[in-house]
């Protein structure tokens, strides 16, 4: 799928190629539907074009959290193993 956009030349920033901006645009937007739990980690490298490591270090770039687990859900588990455990 190919998809359009138009952007005002004075929002661009003056010496940027337009394949970089459309790789910062294309990872940028994966980064967002990732956050959002709209993406999982690989349809999100595979919507940006990047391997695993790019996406991981963007990720740790922007401050995303790579891990979806809830703490309740940490809390419980945590619960379940000393129960088994008699810790």
């Amino acid at each position: 799928m190919q998809l359009t956009l138009d952007i005002p030349d004075h929002c661009l920033p003056q010496k940027q190629d337009h394949h970089q901006l459309a790789r910062q645009l294309k990872l940028h937007s994966a980064l967002l539907l990732f956050q959002s739990g709209q993406l999982s980690r690989g349809a999100a490298c595979e919507f940006a074009d990047v391997d695993i490591y790019s996406f991981l270090a963007a990720c740790k770039q922007y401050n995303i959290s790579v891990m979806n687990v809830d703490p309740e859900d940490i809390e419980a588990d945590l619960l379940r193993f000393e129960q088994r455990h008699c810790l």
